[in-house]
Order: structure tokens, then sequence, then C-alpha cells
């Protein structure tokens, strides 16, 4: 069987690569020690730029897609509830905290995480849409303060790429990444994990909710980020030392938009996840709007 690393995969112009070792080493210099750390860092910085540009709004952010925002949220706290259980019951001493990876204006947080979670921190590498997270969430100046449901409240904006960023250690309920992941190189996606896993508290998972290819993997030349097949998720996980408790695909979404697929993941060898809330308690699915154009990129 062939792994996902070696299948063949393509750029949004049809333009093909052998596989996915082929155009890491194309892209991002991987396995050339001459060219590596240059090319690598020219990915990170295309990718920002390309944002930079972006205006700083849930339209924005969304690619020219807003419209899907709120069938988007619905499904997500779904899955949430699903997969995390009663440990959203909250316990008064014991405050549940989360972290928004890939955070943009803030839409995650404001809409999902500030209803479920204490304390939320934004982690976004774009500084005008984390000034605009800043302001949406109502933060003050210092970035403490910003109040959400029932004294919910985001806590820390950082500015800064997952490729670089380190969780305070034993801090987080629940590590949220979305939309984010395909600007990280395989290697640098394993790295992650593999450091921000010692930012979960006991028991804590990551959610993780991407668009997937149907096979190999397709790079957008534009916003420098990869698209993965479910496989190849599956693979770098593996990699990284995560074990995968459950997987559900987005429903309501287009036909002709890349399929978006959510994980719930877990250090290797940790405990299970908790039993799910009545399905009553969870269930939020929206009816989805007819005829949507194009693409979340």
């Amino acid at each position: 069987m062939i792994s996902p690393i070696d299948e063949p995969g393509t750029d949004n112009a049809g333009n093909p690569y052998t596989s996915a070792k082929e155009m890491w080493r194309l892209e991002a210099g991987e396995g050339d020690e001459a060219k590596e750390k240059q090319k690598k860092e020219e990915w990170y910085r295309n990718g920002v730029a390309y944002w930079e540009n972006v205006e700083a709004s849930v339209d924005g952010v969304l690619g020219g897609y807003g419209h899907v925002s709120s069938v988007d949220i619905a499904e997500s706290e779904a899955f949430l509830k699903e997969t995390y259980g009663a440990r959203l019951v909250e316990t008064g001493d014991q405050p549940l905290r989360a972290l928004d990876c890939g955070a943009g204006v803030g839409r995650i947080s404001k809409n999902l995480l500030l209803k479920h979670f204490h304390k939320v921190d934004l982690l976004e590498p774009a500084r005008h849409f984390l000034d605009a997270a800043r302001v949406s969430l109502s933060a003050g100046p210092s970035g403490e303060g910003a109040e959400g449901t029932s004294g919910h409240r985001a806590v820390n904006f950082f500015y800064q790429g997952a490729q670089e960023f380190t969780p305070e250690a034993g801090r987080y309920d629940v590590i949220w990444v979305q939309w984010f992941i395909g600007h990280l190189t395989d290697q640098d996606f394993v790295n992650f994990f593999q450091r921000a896993k010692d930012g979960l508290k006991p028991g804590g998972i990551f959610i993780l909710k991407e668009n997937t290819a149907h096979s190999g993997f397709v790079v957008d030349k534009e916003d420098h980020s990869i698209t993965r097949s479910h496989p190849y998720f599956l693979d770098l996980f593996k990699r990284a030392g995560m074990q995968v408790h459950r997987t559900k695909l987005q429903n309501s979404f287009p036909k002709e938009l890349f399929k978006v697929r959510m994980y719930a993941v877990s250090p290797e060898g940790g405990p299970p996840l908790p039993a799910p809330l009545p399905k009553k308690q969870y269930s939020t699915r929206q009816k989805s709007r007819a005829n949507l154009p194009g693409r979340i990129s």
C-alpha cells in the first residue's frame, strides 16, 4: 500500500507533483541543507503576506463565504459536545480553557468557544486579524478582560505562527485548530502537535477542522497552503504520536467545495473520551442555504 506522502498531487492550477516529498522539496527546500531555511521562511512569509492583504472581516477570513459561518459553527458545536461530553459541564472552581489556533478575527472564539469555556486564548499570525479580534471581543489594550457568555473572557492574544508557538504547559482543555494547519509543512505539523500536546490538561483534546482533498494533496500557490487527503492527515497524526478518537464530515456545505472534516485527537496512551451529552442537548444543525458558489480557501 502506497504511503500518503508518496501519492501524487497538484497545485491549484492543475500542475502535477509526483509526491508530497517532491512538493516540499520544491516549495520549502526540504532535504536541501543549503536552501531549506530560506525556502521555508519564504513559504511562511508569503502565506502571511497573502492574508495581510485580506479584509479583516468574517467574509474576508472565509474567502468571501461569510454566509457559511453559522452552518459551520452549528456543526462544530455539535461535534464539540458529542466529543467532549460531560466535561463541558462547568464545575465552578475548575475553569475550562481553550486555545483558538488560526483565530483570524475571533469568529470561532466569539460564536463557539466563549459559550463553553471560561477563558479563551487566540493565536494568529496576521496582525490586523488579531487587532480586529481584540475589537470584536471587546478586549482592553492589554488583551485582558474580553467578556463572553456568563463572564467568560478572551485572555491572551498571541501574534505568532503555529510553527513557532509553544503553549503554557497544562493550560488547555481543548485546543481548536481550524483552516490553519494547511499552512504548516508536514514536519512543522508533526512538531506543532508534539509541542502543543504539553499544553493540554490531563484528558484534554485537540479538535482540528480542515478542508480535505479527495486523494493526495492540492497546493494553493496563492496563499501558500496545502489541502491534504484524509489518509494524509491520519499519517501525520500517527507520526506526531496522536490518536484519533472520532472524525466527522461537515454537513450542509455546497458539493463543489472541498469536503471539510473534523478530527478529535489526543496524545497516544491518554484517557478515553468522556461519554457524549444526550443528543437533545447537542443537536444544533441548521438548514443550509442553497446555491452557495465557489470554495472556502
